[in-house]
């Protein structure tokens, strides 16, 4: 009795090892698959973890120029447009929900890119302040510079070649590489570089200052060229959109305005280079937004951002 016993006693055992072994198995499977599992959704997690958007959107402000840039928290405008717009790119720039402007940038001191830049100055905290370096003689560059001083700040004069940090992205200044006496041939020209996005803004730079930004030997290959002089003869030299090779050229000028901007060979040129033309007097203010590689473009309902894929 005892033998049988003991080989009962052995056949449970057995049974019973054999059965931890088996729940073992399974749980251990488990556990795999759901390791897998956990490292499946934690490199689709990965995946879908794109760098923040950027949105560019050059402001429709009639025959003028005014360029705001949102990356995450930080903020950058370049130009406020004229006098009658003035009031409108401040309250646009509310309308997003903006407070603090890290980076204000003034091409130049002409009324119809200085004058918004002055509201901008009195309605949000501004960090940084960039401008050329020479004195405009009108009452528009005392306010500013007032204007100015009210934040605390001091205008920089950044040499060719400074770079400031935009978030992730990275501006570069690109010109005056030296004053002149023509207030458009002072502008400061910058490029904006957000992964493999690049956007060139040029306020009113001429020919002179284009050949200058060409010979200094930096990159000026670019995704998006802000059109200078709102498409004037005297600005986007074919050299100079050689260099530059963009793909969508921007030109902000008012409809039917008095000075024929932009001018027909300005267009031509860039027809013939095959690049596309978005222009603010036929399409309001015209918003990009890119993830460092793909560029989408929209034009905006009133103060309104449209949808984009990254948003």
């Amino acid at each position: 009795m005892r033998k049988r016993y003991r080989k009962k006693r052995e056949f449970f055992a057995f049974v019973i090892a054999g059965g931890i072994i088996f729940l073992s198995n399974i749980v251990i499977n488990f556990s795999t698959e759901l390791r897998s599992l956990w490292e499946q959704d934690a490199q689709i997690n990965i995946d879908l973890d794109i760098k923040e958007s950027m949105q560019v959107h050059f402001l429709d402000v009639g025959q003028g120029l005014s360029i705001l840039v949102e990356l995450g928290d930080e903020v950058l405008i370049y130009d406020g447009g004229g006098r009658d717009t003035s009031s409108f790119v401040v309250a646009y720039l509310q309308e997003q929900g903006i407070t603090e402007i890290d980076y204000l940038i003034s091409s130049h001191y002409d009324a119809d890119h200085v004058s918004g830049l002055i509201g901008c100055l009195y309605a949000f905290d501004v960090k940084n302040v960039i401008g050329s370096d020479y004195v405009h003689d009108s009452k528009l560059y005392t306010s500013f510079q007032n204007a100015v001083a009210k934040e605390g700040e001091t205008v920089r004069h950044p040499s060719v070649g400074t770079k400031y940090p935009f978030g992730e992205a990275v501006i570069t200044i690109l010109a005056p590489a030296e004053i002149m006496d023509d207030s458009n041939a002072n502008s400061v020209a910058i490029k904006l570089s957000y992964g493999e996005s690049d956007f060139i803004f040029t306020g009113d730079a001429d020919y002179y200052s284009e050949s200058a930004m060409i010979a200094s030997g930096m990159d000026l290959d670019c995704e998006v060229l802000s059109v200078g002089h709102h498409g004037s003869s005297d600005s986007t030299s074919e050299a100079f959109l050689e260099a530059t090779s963009p793909e969508y050229a921007v030109i902000s000028c008012g409809k039917d305005n008095d000075y024929g901007h932009p001018h027909k060979e300005v267009v031509e040129l860039l027809n013939e280079y095959q690049v596309e033309i978005l222009r603010n007097d036929e399409l309001g203010t015209i918003i990009m937004e890119t993830d460092g590689a793909v560029i989408y473009t929209a034009k905006s309902i009133c103060c309104t951002v449209p949808e984009f894929p990254f948003s």
